[in-house]
């Protein structure tokens, strides 16, 4: 099986005053159609880096990112746009939804910014926000829902375009137990549903190896374990 995301021998280096931060130090990854991946290690390790590049949110500063056989680094200015809006859907810990927008009008912008016309925004927006058990909250604003159901709005706002690929960065990171236990679930059951491929970044190993298929340790900017096989029977 072609792997849907691959990583080949990605270094990432950041300025930081007169100093240099490498962030990613030879970074080679394939990702399979269908697999749950999670990416753990301490702050600092690099995860969310991998995780930004393979979105297509920042660029590599050796090496080479393929989206379905495609190096991004070759992509035009709308190819690169339509792999962020269509290929694929990010999540985020701090759930980066609009304060001055209902949950619905946050999916909804989604699929504007997809050329998706009105009556079908709200259409689609309501199915997800519905079938993600948000139906009696889809017109509240941000700042009314409990971080689960926030969560679960930026779930949808990531899926409104049906991306190929899911990544989630720390997408439990500011919920209670209870509540993380929830979400894990839900991805869980969208891979596993839906056949999504989801890459996850997260510090909770235990947790992550219940829900993934493989696991992969990051530290200091490398791969330093892998435990799993990749896709689940």
């Amino acid at each position: 099986m072609k792997p849907i995301l691959s990583a080949k021998n990605v270094t990432k280096r950041y300025a930081k005053g007169a100093a240099q931060i490498t962030a990613l130090r030879g970074v080679s990854l394939d990702v399979k159609p269908g697999e749950f991946l999670a990416v753990v290690g301490r702050s600092g390790s690099g995860k969310s880096t991998l995780l930004n590049v393979l979105g297509g949110l920042d660029e590599v500063t050796s090496g080479s990112i393929f989206v379905n056989g495609k190096d991004i680094a070759g992509m035009k200015r709308t190819e690169l746009a339509h792999h962020r809006r269509r290929t694929v859907g990010m999540i985020f810990q701090s759930f980066n939804l609009i304060p001055s927008r209902t949950a619905r009008e946050n999916v909804e912008l989604a699929l504007a910014f997809n050329n998706v016309g009105r009556s079908e925004r709200r259409k689609k927006a309501a199915r997800l926000l519905s079938s993600l058990g948000l139906k009696e909250r889809m017109d509240h604003l941000p700042s009314e829902l409990s971080g689960g159901e926030a969560q679960r709005v930026a779930i949808a706002r990531a899926l409104a375009n049906d991306p190929s690929v899911l990544l989630a960065d720390e997408p439990t990171g500011n919920l209670d137990s209870a509540t993380s236990a929830e979400i894990l679930g839900l991805l869980h059951d969208l891979n596993r549903g839906q056949n999504l491929t989801v890459v996850m970044v997260t510090h909770d190993k235990a947790s992550a190896r219940r829900v993934a298929g493989r696991t992969v340790e990051f530290l200091d900017g490398r791969i330093v374990s892998e435990t799993g096989k990749g896709i689940r029977p």
